[in-house]
């Protein structure tokens, strides 16, 4: 009697598990997925509403619209952060309207593989420049004094593709540091 009941009891916390492991992966599911196809590769990114959700309610707006086929990683920093969402090939700035509200306060860090807003100094002038960090940029986390740069994502396919931006020799181009010399262009943008 009693292998029967160790055998119930084996079988209600495996059904437990498995329940709780299709709950994860639905959750996983319910996450918008992109992806942005490179020069050098394709990214693809999940995104994460249930902590940002105007921010990726304003990514998935301009993925829609194409707004970034056609510009360039302009901004390369090894150990730090690789930066798209604003030139073209010819470091020329795509004007737009857009801002979005800080969300920086949402819980998630500015750690390797993330992707986050960039903006100015003002916390809520975010508009169409991201960036994925390539390294754990606790420096850019909100803390108790202020915002910091709101994290919406998180990359889940093509990480040997930003390490290969990582890497890339930049200069300065038009008075901009850190400009890959041969231009790293996003070729399309889809959903996935």
């Amino acid at each position: 009697m009693q292998n029967f009941f160790a055998k119930i009891t084996l079988m209600s916390f495996l059904i437990v598990a498995m329940a709780s492991l299709l709950q994860v992966k639905n959750a996983v599911a319910d996450n918008p997925q992109v992806a942005l196809v490179t020069t050098h590769g394709e990214i693809q990114i999940e995104l994460l509403p249930k902590f940002s959700p105007k921010h990726v309610h304003n990514f998935l707006a301009l993925i829609e619209e194409n707004f970034y086929v056609g510009l360039v990683f302009h901004r390369v920093i090894p150990n730090f952060m690789i930066q798209a969402g604003g030139y073209t090939e010819s470091l020329t700035y795509r004007p737009t309207n857009r801002s979005v509200a800080n969300e920086s306060l949402n819980g998630l860090k500015n750690r390797k593989y993330t992707i986050a807003m960039a903006r100015l100094d003002h916390p809520d002038s975010g508009d169409t420049q991201f960036f994925i960090n390539v390294g754990n940029n606790t420096h850019l986390d909100a803390t108790p004094d202020g915002p910091g740069y709101t994290v919406f994502g998180r990359v889940i396919s093509g990480r040997d593709v930003i390490e290969t931006i990582e890497l890339v020799d930049t200069g300065i181009n038009k008075g901009m540091v850190a400009v890959p010399e041969t231009p790293i262009v996003i070729l399309a943008t889809r959903r996935l």
